[in-house]
């Protein structure tokens, strides 16, 4: 295995970032990778180390060089604050030769570090935020949308749920863009398909008491509760909605858009058994899917969430892009990422014109303890949604 050299510093706020005006070495200058994520708050689990870790392995296995450069991984925390993550990304692109960044939790954030690469002329690839907004309305020539998006998440789950006879819903969600954009899309499948909204309730991230929200959501009678959170506030809502009998009660499904396996783990399938969500991954989705995955929890004691699987697969396209344009320039990069099929660990994906990740995605149902065989083995499989249809159509403005 070969060894790539990462950047650790304390990052408590620009001011402790001295490092971020560094000069590259006079010789053989590194193509940089940073790795912009949550490393201590709510979405540290689904990113953070993680992501770290998937980009450091993925490097590891192109080869450690590219265009005859070593390539390095340097990463920071932007605290979940849109104005750190875009001075940061300023920093990495204009002062310490960063090539690329990469991860990018919560929309806000992500659509800043897009608008700073745009002026840059820089790589970004958002493998977490997951607006499909990012494209559909602000796609650019340097940008790529690795995660499963808002319309994805819901164009297929909804779907089901309500071919499944819930007809009604009550939203909870998260009080930022990704929330209020997932039951904008969630919304428009519902009531094109013939069911009804009834409510929503929002909760600023990181809240810890959900009961007012899940008394309106019982109040109202829908028959399904759609959780439009992420990470630590998807982990208390799901764990508070059993405690009110909400999860498993009869005649009411519980969906959570965005689920990541470390939120299942977290919880136990005792309190998430029934939880039904779409994924483009699963780690056991297939023989290179397993592989990964053990190697990635041989390494973390835990296996690695749809984010860090997508940074894995992103950073050796992009890499291998660098190889096929015969440079690191980021226009010419991204022409060569949308002109190469994509391995997304055994399913066949593709990078549209306007930066979309096209991929199939799997419904799933969360097993009960007496299905699952394994640990980690959480995940049953209900149906494949094909990409075409998960994925908003291409963006005219952003297509060749």
């Amino acid at each position: 295995m070969i060894s790539v050299p990462i950047t650790r510093r304390s990052l408590a706020g620009l001011a402790s970032l001295p490092w971020l005006g560094g000069r590259a070495r006079a010789a053989e200058t590194p193509l940089r990778i940073g790795v912009l994520t949550d490393e201590t708050g709510p979405y540290a689990d689904s990113g953070g180390p993680g992501s770290v870790l998937a980009a450091q392995m993925a490097t590891a296995d192109f080869g450690g060089r590219v265009l005859g450069r070593p390539i390095e991984i340097v990463h920071a925390d932007h605290q979940n604050k849109p104005d750190i993550a875009a001075a940061i990304a300023g920093h990495w692109y204009d002062e310490n030769g960063v090539d690329a960044i990469i991860d990018l939790p919560v929309t806000a954030i992500a659509l800043a570090v897009q608008e700073v690469a745009k002026q840059r002329q820089k790589t970004v690839m958002i493998t977490a935020a997951a607006t499909a907004d990012l494209t559909a309305k602000f796609c650019t020539p340097v940008s790529t949308h690795w995660a499963d998006d808002t319309h994805a998440l819901t164009a297929g789950t909804a779907k089901a749920v309500l071919d499944g006879g819930a007809k009604s819903w009550f939203f909870v969600t998260v009080d930022h863009a990704f929330g209020r954009a997932l039951r904008r899309d969630a919304s428009a499948v519902i009531t094109a398909n013939g069911g009804q909204v009834l409510g929503a309730a929002r909760h600023a991230i990181g809240a810890t008491d959900f009961a007012p929200f899940l008394l309106q959501a019982r109040a109202s009678g829908a028959t399904a509760i759609g959780l439009a959170s992420v990470g630590g506030d998807l982990v208390n809502l799901i764990k508070q909605a059993r405690e009110f009998g909400l999860l498993g009660a009869k005649g009411t499904v519980i969906v959570g858009f965005l689920t990541y396996i470390t939120d299942i783990n977290a919880l136990g399938l005792d309190l998430t058994q029934g939880l039904t969500f779409s994924a483009g991954f699963y780690w056991d989705q297939s023989a290179s899917a397993r592989q990964f995955g053990a190697r990635f929890k041989a390494a973390r004691h835990a296996m690695p969430t749809k984010n860090q699987a997508a940074i894995y697969i992103a950073t050796r396209h992009y890499l291998r892009a660098c190889e096929s344009a015969k440079t690191s320039d980021a226009l010419a990069v991204n022409r060569a990422m949308r002109a190469r099929p994509v391995d997304y660990f055994g399913h066949p994906a593709r990078v549209r014109e306007d930066g979309r990740v096209i991929y199939d995605l799997t419904l799933y149902r969360v097993k009960t303890p007496q299905e699952s065989h394994a640990p980690w083995d959480y995940y049953q499989k209900l149906a494949t949604i094909a990409g075409d249809s998960a994925f908003l159509p291409a963006n005219p403005a952003c297509a060749g």
